[in-house]
């Protein structure tokens, strides 16, 4: 983290506000909460409202949606951009889930190609696509709550002889500035990265929900990726640091939130010793793409940086706000990241090590709007 964006700086004064909202310090995020929740309106996931705060607003939300249904949404959402019907590939996913009640293993890639050749071609709206299903504004909202901040406009430094690794279809004008060496480009695409940094070998497997006895019997609410240490963690999304420093279940971890107050990203379990990229705090601002710290096996101990993991792996969970009462306690909502995560490995920060200090640095940098756009 010793690079920052103009964006990062500017905001990071300001980002301190946001720490009003972050979770209590000392909680094990990923592994303590959440066991209490029960679903309603099973096979639906509908909205409820809470008898004790009379407030209507999502409970729950299973998170189903596969990597190829998401690939081919994200396609027809970059293949339509800047024309006159521009496909939203939230709304192309939620279309699928209310036709499916969120059951993503009977997709079929012709049910998205015929509903996007009626919306592209302007026979219809999304609104009048979905009249008939009664669930499509739950999944709009559920769906939006894990995506929606994931793919829109930002700028990339690219290097003077090419583009950073992108995929060709993701669309760039030109624009002034950058150094001799490198410049910016505005780009249309995916802008949120993998957690793990571009080379670094991991293994994972769909581990979400699975049992874990350390403390007390109770459920894997992340996902698992094995792989060396000091592998860099990269920041998935854009947001400010709202935790950092040890835990006795997650080892040393870092919670950050999105700008949008929707999601709440949890890694742990990192390095001993040197777990956290170099000028990482507590308030600061992290830009998607951004080292912040190494696989490690820290955690399942009261007493301060000790390796008590079996297996170096990162912890990666991903947590989602419908209501400031549910940062924490039981009405916590997380959701399996084991599809997102195969998703996002189209898009992982390149990165290169400084000799001198040891530390991994992304070599492009992002100005991601989002970061800053409720100070304009």
């Amino acid at each position: 983290m010793k690079k920052h964006t103009a964006v990062a700086l500017l905001c990071t004064a300001i980002a301190a506000v946001g720490l009003l909202l972050a979770p209590k310090d000392g909680r094990e995020l990923s592994y303590m909460s959440g066991t209490a929740q029960k679903r309603e309106n099973e096979g639906t996931g509908t909205k409820r409202k809470d008898a004790d705060d009379g407030k209507d607003y999502i409970k729950w939300v299973e998170f189903h949606v596969t990597c190829d249904a998401m690939k081919q949404a994200y396609q027809y959402d970059l293949d339509t951009y800047g024309k006159e019907v521009h496909l939203n590939w939230v709304e192309l996913l939620a279309y699928l889930g209310a036709r499916y009640g969120g059951d993503f293993t009977r997709y079929k890639e012709e049910d998205l190609e015929d509903a996007a050749k009626v919306l592209a071609e302007g026979k219809k709206t999304i609104g009048e696509l979905t009249a008939d299903m009664q669930y499509y504004e739950y999944y709009r909202e559920a769906y939006g709550a894990v995506l929606d901040g994931m793919v829109g406009e930002y700028e990339v430094e690219v290097s003077a002889e090419g583009e950073p690794d992108k995929k060709e279809s993701d669309k760039m004008d030109s624009k002034e500035g950058g150094t001799a060496e490198k410049t910016w480009k505005k780009v249309y695409g995916l802008k949120a990265f993998h957690p793990i940094a571009k080379g670094f070998p991991y293994s994972d497997y769909d581990d979400f929900g699975v049992s874990r006895t350390y403390g007390y019997k109770r459920n894997h609410l992340g996902h698992d990726m094995m792989g060396q240490v000091g592998t860099p963690v990269i920041a998935v999304e854009s947001g400010y640091v709202a935790e950092l420093g040890w835990n006795q279940y997650g080892g040393w971890r870092v919670g950050i939130n999105s700008f949008d107050g929707k999601r709440y990203y949890y890694y742990a379990h990192l390095r001993k010793d040197r777990p956290y990229a170099e000028g990482l705090k507590k308030g600061g601002v992290v830009q998607a793409g951004d080292v912040i710290g190494y696989i490690g096996r820290t955690g399942y101990s009261r007493e301060e940086n000790v390796n008590n993991i079996d297996e170096y792996h990162l912890h990666f969970g991903l947590q989602l706000i419908f209501d400031e009462s549910q940062r924490e306690g039981s009405n916590e909502i997380w959701v399996s990241c084991y599809e997102l995560v195969r998703f996002l490995y189209q898009h992982q920060s390149e990165v290169l090590r400084e000799d001198e200090t040891g530390e991994w640095l992304r070599i492009y940098q992002m100005k991601d709007p989002q970061a800053c756009i409720e100070f304009d």
